[in-house]
């Protein structure tokens, strides 16, 4: 074998990344959604360089909004909103068919520090989750709300699966920093986020006895809570090998992965017409030191303006 055909044979080439996953284990019949993030989380994180604490909780939010919002059939926008009397007192994450994503955090700078650790409970504190389906301007909003009340986002998000679609759901999310190494040998670290959502469906059509139903379920469930936090944020793990490696005995099947990406739907003329909304008075309030500028919330993004323009000197 020559040296050239010696290197393509171990040449490799990592999976593709930034996909939400669709699936159905059939002997169980159970349906699925594995997703995992790369880029795309790590640049919605580090446009704010948030503490770590707040940066992995806004991650996970991120992976649960991309489980969540791949099951979106046509054109419409789904909110996760977490609303809380913790330290982050606010997360927003948004997914917009057919894949595109952005989020926020906000939290309080003296409580973070005066937390003795770093869970999602303590950071969370009470309130409540908040999802919501927006299909455009000619169809109804869809709205779930459930308590956050010490618990995780996953564990709230369980509360709703129960309340709201009333189907036995299995839910993991993974978040960490992964040191990656580029192309001219050099070394940096990124945000990760991964994530696995089982749910138990009935047959259309057909009876399943109650005692096959749970034992079908119990039999899924316990594959899936062999995913481990690595095997989510594993990089060189393709999701349709892990999808393997943990449903092969219930014959798994995947569907076509959806690809996710950043947006932000701020520019500086859409900042100016809502300053332009604002009163002389207003605006005169916002001013500092001569300058008038905006910074948007999901991107980071700086608009300045001159105040004269709308009268605000």
């Amino acid at each position: 074998m020559s040296e050239s055909a010696s290197h393509e044979a171990i040449q490799i080439t990592l999976p593709s990344d930034d996909v939400v996953l669709p699936f159905q284990a059939e002997q169980a019949d159970v349906l699925g959604r594995l997703v995992k993030l790369g880029p795309t989380v790590d640049t919605i994180l580090s446009r704010h360089d948030y503490p770590e604490p707040v940066s992995r909780l806004l991650g996970e939010a991120v992976a649960l909004t991309a489980l969540l919002g791949a099951s979106l059939k046509s054109d419409g926008k789904l909110i996760l909103q977490a609303s809380t009397d913790g330290a982050v007192d606010l997360l927003v994450a948004d997914f917009v068919v057919p894949g595109a994503m952005r989020a926020y955090a906000r939290f309080d700078e003296e409580k973070l520090a005066a937390l003795d650790r770093e869970d999602d409970a303590a950071l969370l504190g009470h309130g409540h989750l908040a999802m919501t389906i927006d299909r455009g301007q000619d169809a109804e909003r869809y709205q779930g709300v459930v308590p956050l009340e010490g618990s995780s986002l996953a564990e709230a998000a369980d509360t709703y699966f129960k309340q709201s679609e009333q189907l036995p759901s299995f839910l993991r999310l993974a978040v960490a920093r992964h040191f990656q190494v580029g192309a001219n040998g050099e070394g940096a670290w990124t945000w990760r986020a991964g994530g696995l959502l089982v749910q138990k469906l009935t047959r259309e059509g057909g009876i399943v006895s109650p005692k096959r139903f749970e034992e079908d379920w119990t039999r899924a469930k316990s594959l899936a809570e062999t995913v481990e936090d690595h095997e989510l944020l594993d990089p060189t793990l393709a999701p349709e090998r892990l999808l393997f490696r943990l449903f092969h005995e219930e014959q798994v099947r995947v569907y076509r992965a959806i690809p996710l990406t950043t947006y932000c739907s701020c520019s500086r003329e859409r900042v100016g017409e809502m300053l332009e909304r604002f009163s002389g008075e207003d605006l005169a309030d916002m001013v500092v030191d001569g300058k008038l500028w905006v910074s948007c919330e999901f991107c980071n993004a700086r608009y300045d303006f001159d105040p004269a323009d709308f009268g605000a000197e």
